[in-house]
């Protein structure tokens, strides 16, 4: 029996995140909760991306607009565009030449042009784009403040700015949003709290990930939800970011900066020498599962085979909506959140 026919629906999912990660999961999730001839109710899947970037033409464009970074909004918009080949053309050619327009993809020229012409500004400009994609499901920046990341490293250095983060080497200790945002973007509260699920990851830690969690009013919520909140872990670490993280690590960082989180979800999948040893030249390694370390973290979690692993390492989408899906169907057969009283050793791995 298929994860489609064991999960009644409508059935509602937020995913959370950012960069690369975010939209291979939503292509998945598409196809699992957009079936043919199902109505395309928008409630059943909500993006909830981060807005961080400072690099790129996010980054140019953020700081001649002082609007939102638009790139992730607009990788997510395509992912669940109806028509996503035609409109990912579209959306993600970038201009070539000239001196102000070069390495601007034209989506986000667009975001930029709707959200000066919009009375609703930035969020009225991604409402209207999703209209225009004919989307399946809801996008929403995680806070409408402009914000940046703000990091304390284990050695003590103090950086302020994703790119700082990207280079500075070192661990991180404790990541905050400067200025502080505590409102999330309208809808977002209230899809936490109304989801029968709710993923993070997988993609960038620090830079995709926890940054959502670090909104106050949606790191109450994502506390509140009855939901089940299962983290996506990486496959590979990332130089910079994650050296040296095993899937307990990654899984604590959440726990220290959103208080809470109900599962995780490990690839198992092997990845082959020669593709092991492209990522090695990058300063990145298989992150590695710690086995009893990280079933003592959370109450569920989930191993499976996850990926296509040639010419690199990346979660399968179709796999990836399937694994989650099914570890929603064994937390609600267990009845759903353990007690808070409930002691490391009778959690379960599944």
């Amino acid at each position: 029996m298929s994860h489609v026919e064991t999960i009644p629906f409508p059935l509602r999912v937020v995913a959370l995140g950012g960069g690369t990660g975010l939209p291979a999961v939503l292509r998945g999730l598409k196809a699992v909760l957009f079936p043919a001839g199902m109505a395309d109710e928008a409630e059943r899947l909500t993006a909830v991306v981060t807005v961080t970037d400072e690099g790129g033409s996010s980054g140019r464009l953020r700081e001649s607009l002082r609007m939102l970074p638009p790139g992730d909004i607009r990788n997510c918009l395509v992912a669940l565009s109806h028509n996503e080949p035609l409109m990912a053309r579209l959306f993600q050619a970038r201009y070539r030449n000239g001196q102000d327009l070069e390495g601007h993809p034209v989506g986000n020229l667009i975001l930029a042009a709707l959200a000066q012409e919009e009375a609703g500004g930035f969020l009225a400009a991604v409402q209207l784009a999703s209209e225009v994609l004919n989307i399946q499901g809801r996008v929403f920046p995680s806070t409408l403040e402009q914000v940046r990341l703000a990091a304390t490293m284990t050695d003590g250095r103090e950086l302020l700015g994703e790119t700082a983060l990207a280079v500075a080497g070192g661990a991180v200790r404790r990541l905050r949003l400067e200025p502080p945002a505590d409102a999330a973007a309208p809808g977002v509260v209230e899809a936490i709290e109304r989801a029968d699920l709710v993923i993070l990851g997988p993609g960038s830690l620090f830079s995709s990930i926890v940054p959502n969690l670090l909104v106050g009013r949606l790191a109450e919520a994502l506390r509140r939800t009855a939901a089940l909140r299962l983290l996506v872990v990486n496959a590979m670490t990332e130089e910079g970011e994650t050296s040296g993280f095993t899937a307990a690590a990654h899984v604590r960082a959440v726990l220290d900066h959103a208080g809470t989180l109900d599962g995780a979800l490990v690839a198992t999948d092997v990845v082959p020498a020669e593709v092991l040893a492209r990522y090695r030249e990058e300063g990145a390694e298989r992150v590695v599962d710690d086995g009893t370390a990280l079933d003592r973290l959370v109450p569920f979690v989930v191993r499976r085979q996850l990926m296509q692993v040639r010419p690199k390492a990346r979660h399968d989408a179709l796999l990836t909506a399937g694994a989650v899906l099914e570890a929603l169907v064994q937390f609600r057969r267990a009845g759903g959140r353990p007690a808070l009283a409930e002691r490391p050793s009778e959690r379960k791995a599944v």
